[in-house]
């Protein structure tokens, strides 16, 4: 996610879990805070029940803005290299999220654009050359995007057949260029951050997506999210295919954005510019009505509502319950696919908060990617003013990936 990439503007509406929600969800909402902290701990560090196909992951990074909303900030040729897949693999991750955008892979007029497929395929070749599982998601297409009011247009896919139809042929010649890599090695991830306006909607279209993968690859393993961009609170609506093994769950998380996006210019909340902390709350009971009081029109109330909540790693447990609990209903793999938080925050308090996110994933057996590798949310960052130079930041990686030096 990050700038643009699934919590930007988008997040206009922004519930306690982390958006605004139907009425009909809340009394669900309330019984999850209920039975967060009775939740039964999976063994930490443990990515169970594994699928039938032995894709196998726990911890991974995002390689944002390469081949989905590539900014410019490099070319592509530098911005990843085989250099960042080795990197990636000896600091300790096991796999990277690809996300990759229908504009990027395909022109105006629906042909494939080979320099970007070819940069796909030599992306896969460098994961599997230095042990890198790889989740190929298809972040935005021409006719959804997550942040779709915000980027000057409208999501037509889920009222339009001929936009569900040229969807599902997106798959169909994905699955032509991919099927020959090994199912223990690529998995797919159906579409990023759905937004329908309501859950049947994205139910039918993820129906349709299994249905055709499954023709031609029966045994790919798929990462499937919910609708209302992923975010926990609406995982118990997803309609998983029966009876499929090889399918993990996934859900996101930016909670407590006025935390996450301190000071992010792309998103609303950039005009609190006072004082921010992790644990505890957010912003003190004068902050917060300093900054409603701002707010007259309430633009801001869903982004903030949770920023006096005392965070630390049972609220976000409590954040995280409704997707745990469904999964373990369901007997999958729980995958959070996307989290972070700007470094624009207290030093001491974003790495706590990294230190506690990824505390709770792993010992709820979640396996979990980080938004992101390189950009504003970065794990391997600019380092300094004319943003030339990129370093990583090997306290914080040292802190997501303590359980992987355990062994």
């Amino acid at each position: 996610m990050g700038r643009s990439s699934g919590v930007a503007l988008r997040r206009a509406a922004i519930s306690p879990w982390g958006m605004k929600l139907p009425l009909r969800l809340a009394p669900l909402c309330l019984g999850f805070a209920a039975l967060a902290f009775a939740l039964p701990s999976a063994p930490a560090g443990e990515a169970t029940p594994l699928n039938p196909s032995g894709f196998v992951i726990r911890r991974g990074t995002n390689l944002s803005h390469w081949l989905s909303q590539d900014f410019g900030w490099q070319p592509r040729s530098q911005w990843i290299t085989e250099k960042d897949f080795q990197f990636i693999a000896e600091a300790g991750f096991d796999h990277v999220r690809l996300p990759i955008d229908e504009k990027e892979l395909w022109r105006e007029d629906g042909s494939q654009n080979e320099e970007a497929f070819a940069l796909m395929l030599r992306a896969i070749g460098w994961a599997r050359a230095h042990q890198l599982r790889v989740i190929v998601d298809l972040h935005t297409i021409r006719t959804h995007h997550f942040n779709a009011a915000n980027e000057g247009g409208h999501n037509t896919l889920f009222t339009d057949p001929k936009a569900q139809e040229a969807f599902f042929d997106l798959w169909r010649q994905l699955s032509a260029r991919l099927r020959a890599q090994p199912v223990d090695a690529v998995a797919y991830e159906i579409m990023n951050e759905p937004v329908a306006d309501d859950h049947e909607q994205w139910n039918r279209l993820v129906a349709g997506a299994h249905a055709v993968i499954r023709k031609m690859e029966p045994d790919r393993v798929l990462i499937i999210g919910s609708n209302r961009w992923q975010i926990p609170p609406t995982l118990p609506f997803l309609k998983v295919p029966a009876g499929d093994r090889n399918i993990i769950l996934s859900t996101h998380t930016y909670a407590p954005f006025l935390f996450t996006h301190y000071t992010a210019n792309w998103a609303p909340t950039k005009v609190y510019q006072g004082k921010v902390r992790y644990p505890g709350p957010v912003v003190t009971e004068k902050e917060f009505a300093k900054l409603t009081k701002s707010d007259p029109r309430g633009e801001l109330k869903d982004l903030i509502g949770t920023a006096r909540d005392n965070w630390g790693p049972e609220r976000i447990a409590q954040e995280l319950a409704p997707a745990i609990q469904r999964a373990r209903e369901l007997g999958l793999q729980l995958y959070c696919g996307e989290f972070g938080c700007l470094p624009t925050v207290p030093r001491k308090d974003r790495l706590a908060y990294y230190r506690d996110i990824v505390a709770v994933m792993e010992s709820n057996g979640m396996a979990w990617a980080n938004w992101e590798y390189k950009g504003d949310f970065g794990v391997y960052e600019w380092r300094d003013p004319k943003q030339t130079e990129w370093k990583p930041d090997q306290e914080l990686l040292d802190i997501m990936l303590a359980g992987a030096k355990k062994k």
